[in-house]
């Protein structure tokens, strides 16, 4: 958009291409470029004075980051948005930016399970109380709410299992009693679930998947609703000298070009891939929301615009060593503890097996998937050659 032109009202497609470009910036150039530097200097007094920290010292953000911070709030609809080294560090700034001692903190029962650990050990020296609560609760969390809850943490779908939570109800009452809502949102992006929109207070993403989209960056982003939100957390984050090297920055705004052609290939290649696991004697449940029939998918339907390539796949009882040959001769699937890039990924988890507040059945025997922008038909032929192991094994 030229300087000085009328707001245009576009799609998203539209906006992930164009948001955060600075031609001032880029002298032109079509990206901008990763801006090196720690000093900044300055030729009088009063502008030394005058500057502020964004602008006063490299350790605030370089214009890189900055763009990416500013392209991140625009596709969220965001007051602002800061950057951290990567999604955990995104959600425990956010958390620690949000309580004090004596708050209590709920927290979904389906959590990514780093952050279980984080309310269990560093909130809990605070004297910041954790109550997980069931990811279905919807507008039933309001039993569970306290005098002194001041965070209601939200993941959905959840972590390994895959449930969609009631994010508009949730926030209702979140609302109502005075608590901010808090919202992993990386296994949607901003693109297929805009969190704010819908309530949620700080959404929060692991820029390292679908963002970065080429597993070669760590990175994290906080997108807050509101000035009075951003300041708030802002403060905090520059009290822990949080920074982002600006190459890092330059690789999310890279990725963040091609994410909607990315993600709607991966939805597409995860529905053919997930349908043709249902089918397969040795699966029990696909754990994937676009899916119809599955768990969660009306409540996806309803708040989703789309889903991305992630997945859980439970099988039926077998035997460790089955598990083990149908993985370790895999030529596509690799295995990898990420997620969100270009190539699929298959690693064996106990879904579930943490939970305190809600216990799921989800089988002894679980698979998470992640299907990348290979031909859907080879990682197909790929899984099945896999189960044939497995079989083979488990005969």
């Amino acid at each position: 958009m030229s300087e000085g032109s009328e707001p245009i009202s576009m799609h998203q497609q539209t906006n992930v291409t164009h948001v955060g470009r600075d031609a001032k910036l880029s002298n032109g150039l079509v990206n901008i470029p990763p801006y090196r530097g720690s000093t900044v200097l300055f030729d009088k007094v009063e502008q030394l004075k005058s500057s502020s920290g964004h602008r006063a010292y490299g350790r605030w953000g370089t214009p890189t980051n900055r763009a990416l911070e500013s392209a991140l709030a625009e596709l969220e609809g965001g007051a602002n948005a800061m950057l951290t080294p990567s999604g955990l560090s995104a959600i425990t700034t956010a958390l620690l930016g949000s309580v004090k001692p004596g708050d209590h903190v709920l927290m979904v029962d389906s959590v990514y399970p780093p952050v279980r650990s984080f309310c269990d050990t560093v909130l809990k020296k605070m004297n910041v109380d954790t109550t997980y609560y069931p990811p279905l609760a919807g507008a039933g969390i309001a039993e569970l709410i306290q005098p002194n809850t001041t965070v209601v943490y939200t993941e959905s779908p959840g972590s390994g299992t895959f449930e969609v939570q009631d994010i508009p109800s949730i926030c209702a009452v979140a609302r109502a009693a005075g608590a901010r809502v808090l919202m992993d949102n990386t296994w949607s992006t901003a693109l297929l679930f805009p969190a704010l929109e819908h309530g949620v207070d700080l959404s929060i993403h692991s820029l390292t998947k679908y963002v970065v989209g080429h597993s070669d960056a760590l990175l994290g982003a906080i997108v807050a609703r509101t000035r009075e939100l951003y300041l708030d957390v802002r403060a905090f984050h520059g009290a822990l000298g949080i920074t982002v090297s600006p190459d890092d920055a330059f690789l999310g705004l890279r990725g963040l070009r091609t994410l909607s052609v990315r993600l709607k290939q991966h939805q597409e290649s995860a529905l053919q891939v997930a349908q043709w696991l249902r089918e397969q004697p040795q699966v029990r449940e696909v754990l994937y929301p676009a899916l119809p029939g599955a768990r969660g998918h009306e409540l996806w339907k309803r708040d989703f615009k789309g889903a991305s390539g992630l997945f859980g796949v439970v099988l039926h009882p077998t035997s460790e060593a089955a598990v083990i040959a149908m993985l370790d001769g895999m030529r596509l699937f690799k295995m990898g503890f990420s997620w969100g890039g270009f190539e699929s990924l298959i690693i064996p988890v106990k879904a579930g097996s943490h939970r305190l507040a809600s216990p799921i059945s989800a089988g002894d025997v679980c698979l998470r998937v992640h299907v990348g922008l290979e031909h859907p038909q080879d990682l197909i032929a790929d899984l099945g050659a896999g189960f044939q192991r497995l079989s083979a094994c488990a005969a």
